[in-house]
């Protein structure tokens, strides 16, 4: 069972919080039945993403078997066989194909077109230069569809802005963070894209997505549909824990020499996890006051 957590990548799922992003700028957070969706529309994320990671785990068995810490996953160390991986992919294929007919067609076709954007990154596209991580900005893009499509709610064109360069940003902290660790001898063996970036190439980029995240959240706070839908704009003084948030995964990333995976580092380190804390309760406040006080 143990093995089989690993291999469904279960401390990965915290991505999947993106779906729930919608109904909490939507301002039906409290809406029961909205909400009971969006939980549904969660689970067939997990669901979706650890079919993708046990997919990616088979074709790339060989390159994890030559990595340093990838060696240690269930089916690269030989746990769990390839023939026992796909009776688990074939269950939670199953499993996603019920959890998502349970919502509506429109997140079908969303969670039909991640698992295929991620097949094909998994196949050919990771060995792409700059279009590698875009695929993966791409699934961060399609929780937050997902989860929009689940509630039917739209999304506001800064906030799709805004979870466009947050999911660059993160996507090319992992390579940057692979690029500071990895072993030059085994790189042909490893992860081959890494042979066409560079350390500073990747900074340049990271600093374009971080200013992009930034700037385009604050302005998504201010906008007119923020102001109308939330009737204040007090949603700009949630902007300076966004700041630090970046800042502080910068720091980490340049001094500390992590990145490579953002789940450890959303769950491990502390001034993040209370800085995302603290924005969440100070946007919820915002928000949602006048429906509290009203009660």
């Amino acid at each position: 069972m143990y093995n089989i957590i690993k291999l469904i990548r279960v401390r990965q799922w915290i991505k999947n919080f993106f779906c729930f992003a919608p109904i909490l700028f939507a301002g039906q957070l409290l809406n029961t039945e909205l909400f009971t969706k969006n939980i549904l529309a969660f689970l067939a994320f997990c669901a979706v993403s650890s079919s993708v990671y046990i997919i990616n785990d088979i074709i790339d068995v060989e390159a994890d078997r030559a990595h340093k810490k990838k060696r240690f996953r269930p089916i690269a160390s030989g746990e769990i066989s390839i023939k026992h991986a796909v009776i688990i992919l074939i269950i939670i294929i199953a499993i996603t194909v019920l959890l998502s007919a349970l919502i509506n067609i429109y997140f079908v076709i969303t969670v039909a077109a991640y698992f295929i954007i991620n097949l094909l990154y998994s196949i050919k596209v990771k060995h792409v230069v700059i279009l590698d991580v875009f695929f993966i900005s791409l699934g961060f893009m399609l929780r937050l569809i997902g989860g929009a499509a689940a509630i039917h709610v739209s999304l506001s064109s800064w906030m799709i802005l805004t979870a466009i360069f947050i999911s660059l940003f993160l996507a090319i902290s992992k390579r940057r963070a692979e690029l500071s660790q990895i072993e030059q001898d085994n790189l042909d063996k490893q992860r081959k894209v890494l042979n066409y970036y560079g350390i500073e190439f990747t900074d340049q980029m990271n600093t374009i997505a971080a200013t992009g995240t930034i700037i385009c959240y604050a302005l998504y706070t201010v906008s007119e549909k923020a102001v109308s839908t939330f009737h204040t704009e007090n949603l700009i003084y949630t902007t300076p824990f966004v700041i630090y948030g970046i800042f502080r995964y910068l720091y980490l990333i340049h001094q500390k020499n992590l990145g490579e995976s953002p789940t450890q580092i959303v769950t491990k380190d502390i001034p993040i996890m209370l800085n995302t804390l603290i924005w969440l309760i100070v946007s919820v406040f915002i928000i949602y006051k006048d429906k509290f006080f009203n009660k």
